[in-house]
């Protein structure tokens, strides 16, 4: 019971992170369907900053290193959404899909260039970390604590208090919600949808390399992060884009990825005889069930997906 709870809060963290990025950046007003890219791209980031740091570094040196490594390298991609789509008005979904097929085929290119130039005859595209992953690690009555989901639940707090009770996030909703009544009142609609997005990508390029570390002391760049961008994506739907209830939504979507990786030790999931496969599809088919049941109730930000003409009334 202990792995499945600690398999599920770490899903969930990383959940809770690509959602909440998605949520800033369409009450800005930007559809981020790039997510899997960014956090592919953020992974990348903070795994060779992780592979690069000494394994003598202090804990805390480590984790913030590797969190600022990922937040920059996140940032950084997701900027070729907001130039695309704010400064040359294109197509957010084609972007976004675009940035998605870049940051798996760009991270692979990457990783089996660097392993090659150490090793001539290495031409994988794995990255290695069993050592320096145990900084993030706290072993608590046989409890494995990851100060990752500590991190995202002071980034959950600050989201929500971001959003609702300051005059940035009211601004920036208010540019998702009718840009051009923004713009009449002085807001810099511009600024704003740039802001958003550049902090989806720091909150998705976390959220990517806490995925990597979830379990494993090694990762395969070609295998991108089994579609936990898009499911992000279904959580902030489900969520109504609103932190309270992603963190709740990224909570159930967590507990189901969770059983693929624990259920052996259940008893009563075991003697079922279900393979593994199908607790893999878990998460994804019920993200479907779900939107199925409450996309009508759905109540997305007005202008999300529309460019922004300051022409236009």
């Amino acid at each position: 019971m202990a792995l499945l709870l600690q398999y599920t809060l770490i899903f969930a963290s990383v959940l809770i992170l690509v959602a909440l990025g998605g949520c800033f950046s369409e009450h800005s007003g930007v559809i981020n369907l790039g997510l899997e890219g960014v956090m592919i791209m953020g992974a990348l980031g903070g795994a060779l900053a992780m592979r690069y740091m000494p394994a003598t570094a202090p804990a805390i040196l480590m984790i913030i290193v590797v969190v600022l490594a990922a937040v920059l390298v996140g940032m950084l991609y997701s900027s070729l959404l907001a130039v695309a789509c704010i400064n040359f008005k294109a197509d957010q979904t084609i972007v976004g899909t675009a940035l998605n097929l870049l940051g798996t085929a760009a991270a692979t290119v990457i990783v089996k260039a660097i392993n090659t130039a150490a090793n001539p005859d290495d031409v994988s595209s794995i990255i290695q970390y069993p050592v320096e992953k145990q900084a993030f690690l706290v072993n608590i009555n046989g409890f494995e604590f990851n100060w990752f989901m500590l991190i995202t639940l002071v980034l959950l707090i600050a989201a929500y208090v971001t959003l609702y009770k300051t005059r940035f996030g009211l601004r920036l909703m208010a540019c998702g919600e009718h840009p051009q009544a923004a713009s009449s009142v002085g807001i810099n609609v511009y600024k704003m949808r740039w802001s958003g997005v550049l902090i989806s990508g720091m909150l998705g390029g976390l959220g990517g390399i806490v995925f990597i570390t979830a379990g494993v002391s090694e990762w395969r760049f070609e295998y991108g992060v089994a579609g936990f961008g898009f499911l992000a994506l279904a959580v902030m739907i489900f969520g109504q884009w609103k932190p309270q209830r992603i963190a709740l939504a990224a909570l159930l979507f967590g507990l189901f990825r969770a059983l693929s990786n624990v259920y052996t030790g259940f008893d009563f999931l075991a003697a079922l005889n279900i393979p593994s496969q199908v607790y893999n599809m878990m998460p994804y088919a019920i993200s479907l069930i779900v939107l199925a049941f409450t996309s009508k109730k759905s109540r997305a930000p007005k202008a999300e997906g529309i460019p922004y003409d300051k022409g236009q009334r």
